[in-house]
């Protein structure tokens, strides 16, 4: 089988980071975290018709005031017919990012909600800082996973907040359904931080992927699955993506996943991957097997790995 493996050279680095991807008119478009010293932080997009050979077509400019100082982490989801980018923003720095949004309906120019940014969150087990949004439909409303971290920021983990599917999903729209985590570190493996939550539906249940350790850690994929949303439980104490060995363009992390499931009914599984400690930055694709409900990630060769 043939092997997705995409990067953006656009700036002093091959980086393509955090991939997000959605099926509109018939292709397929992928946002994605770029990084340079001289620019920043951005989201780049590229378009595909068989989601392996992609071309990159343009970049999400600053779309907001909260926007300067740089946009990254997108998530993405059709509803209606329109693209909803949900990404992260850095008005107030880096402690205290927090989650934009954008629709589109053609996948590639996006205006901005008015009321960004749309969300961050409360309470005192958490710094206020959100990354890494992730949504999903569920029961008349849009879920959104984000990453936060403990007040000491030493512990990154997750949280969810949802919105009708009814509202513009503006600031005041938003509640936040946890007090506390909703799946943090535990395991050795993912020492002291669980982010980049992926979020899709299988056969009733929903089921988390995520980055487990931080970047290059080595950062691997883990998942979760949950009846409700918000209580999650593990599907395996190890990694269902770890990192490749020395040499591999993943050795230093396989990690930040995104799931999509295709027109067909087909899950894939993109990540992101590094071979050196983060100087560099591919994107690549497995499909999901799914076995008595329990995800397994096909292979290179085409064959679904054990968990």
């Amino acid at each position: 089988m043939s092997m997705m493996m995409f990067t953006d050279t656009s700036r002093e680095s091959a980086i393509a980071k955090d991939p997000a991807v959605v099926e509109l008119c018939d292709k397929f478009f992928l946002y994605y975290t770029i990084k340079s010293q001289s620019k920043g932080l951005g989201i780049g997009i590229a378009e595909s018709l068989d989601l392996d050979n992609w071309k990159k077509t343009g970049e999400v400019p600053p779309l907001s005031p909260c926007d300067s100082k740089g946009v990254a982490a997108p998530g993405a989801i059709v509803l209606d017919g329109v693209v909803h980018l949900f990404y992260q923003s850095y008005e107030k720095g880096f402690q205290k990012a927090a989650i934009c949004h954008a629709t589109s309906s053609d996948g590639v120019n996006f205006t901005p909600n008015a009321s960004n940014p749309i969300f961050s969150p409360t309470g005192d087990w958490n710094c206020g800082r959100a990354i890494d949004a992730d949504v999903i439909e569920h029961e008349g409303q849009l879920l959104l996973y984000f990453s936060t971290r403990d007040p000491d920021f030493e512990n990154q983990m997750t949280g969810v907040a949802a919105a009708p599917l009814s509202s513009g999903f503006c600031r005041n729209d938003w509640k936040q359904l946890c007090h506390n985590t909703i799946l943090g570190p535990e395991l050795p493996w993912e020492q002291n931080c669980i982010e980049a939550a992926a979020v899709c539906r299988h056969e009733g249940k929903l089921y988390m992927f995520y980055g487990g350790a931080y970047n290059c850690g080595p950062q691997q994929i883990g998942c979760a699955v949950s009846k409700d949303g918000i209580n999650w439980k593990r599907v395996s104490d190890m990694p269902i993506v770890p990192n490749g060995a020395p040499g591999e363009w993943n050795s230093s992390e396989s990690g930040h996943p995104f799931v999509l499931e295709d027109a067909h009914g087909i899950y894939h599984l993109f990540f992101q991957g590094s071979p050196d400690d983060g100087k560099s930055y591919h994107l690549s694709r497995r499909r999901i097997i799914w076995q008595d409900g329990i995800p397994k990630i096909e292979s290179e060769q085409g064959h679904a790995a054990d968990v």
